[in-house]
């Protein structure tokens, strides 16, 4: 089984008006632009009295080597979504108002093609070339992963304009 380790979270959440399309766009070619095969696992969307709440779970992941994959999960809750008319500059814009947070999660995934799992030995060889013969490269893909996030929710805040802080959570 391919292991798998959580090495960042981080929660971006923001309140107030925002184009749901392009945010959705913006993610979705920024990972592609960035060489992920993204996965759309779930998408909910209910109309309740206070507006639409939308659940969205993204699998994004980018092969980096025949042993290293990277995979960022983002997974959505928007609530009290409604489109609403904005005055911008004497124009009326359409746009969305509600609250959005998405969950990021950064994982490096080890042995994703399972050759490591065959035999016990294969097993215990496995444990040694991670420990002793890679483990820089295994520090070096796990701050890259990190890195990837952080553009990603960096990207975010600038397409939304904002500058207030998220909510940081290291596993």
């Amino acid at each position: 089984m391919a292991q798998k380790k959580e090495v960042y979270k981080e929660k971006f959440k923001h309140t107030g008006y925002w184009k749901y399309k392009e945010v959705y766009d913006m993610m979705f070619y920024w990972f592609k632009d960035h060489h992920y095969k993204i996965k759309e696992d779930l998408y909910n969307e209910k109309i309740i009295a206070s507006g639409k709440e939308v659940i969205i779970r993204w699998k994004a992941e980018k092969k980096v080597t025949d042993y290293f994959k990277y995979q960022i999960q983002a997974d959505w809750h928007i609530l009290h979504m409604k489109d609403v008319e904005v005055e911008v500059d004497g124009k009326k814009q359409k746009t969305q108002n509600g609250e959005v947070e998405i969950i990021f999660k950064g994982n490096l995934i080890k042995d994703y093609e399972k050759r490591w799992e065959d035999k016990p030995m294969w097993k215990f060889l496995r444990g040694v070339y991670e420990k002793y013969v890679i483990r820089a490269t295994v520090d070096e893909f796990e701050d890259d992963v990190e890195d990837d996030v952080r553009e990603m929710i960096g990207e975010l805040k600038a397409h939304l304009k904002l500058e207030a802080p998220t909510t940081l959570e290291r596993p």
